[in-house]
């Protein structure tokens, strides 16, 4: 009896997310194609120029763009921004420090300093927990 195994493949869509890149800013036979695990390995490993142009002045992703900035993905939108940006427009967005932008960096810094919090909770909790039933 043969194993035989089937290759792994993706949507365009996927293997753009996989790789931190908005879909439409890349070339017609990525889009347009599946991509196999093995590919998409291959792209992460040894990007092609396209791929480090598209990290490196994008457009980019919103999930990418949101963390350039050090907020949310709903932060962004509160904000207004619903598209894609440049590396440029990231930086721009960053030199004129909007009200928006500062108002949803410092709810995203309130955020990280309550999961800290709630985490530490928990370890106490769990430390607590583990004495007991030693």
């Amino acid at each position: 009896m043969t194993s035989h195994q089937t290759t792994q493949t993706m949507k365009p869509a996927t293997a753009a997310k996989k790789l931190g890149v908005y879909l439409e800013a890349t070339p017609a036979e990525f889009q347009e194609g599946v991509v196999s695990r093995s590919k998409l390995n291959e792209l992460q490993a040894d990007p092609p120029e396209w791929l480090q142009e598209l990290r490196r002045n994008g457009p980019h992703p919103r999930p990418v763009v949101a963390a350039k900035l050090g907020i949310s993905i709903s932060g962004l939108a509160r904000g207004g921004i619903t598209d894609a940006l440049t590396t440029e427009q990231i930086d721009a967005l960053k030199q004129e420090l909007p009200e928006w932008l500062q108002k949803e960096r410092a709810t995203q810094a309130e955020v990280r300093k309550e999961a800290v919090r709630i985490k530490e909770k928990n370890a106490e909790k769990q430390a607590e927990r583990d004495d007991r039933t030693a």
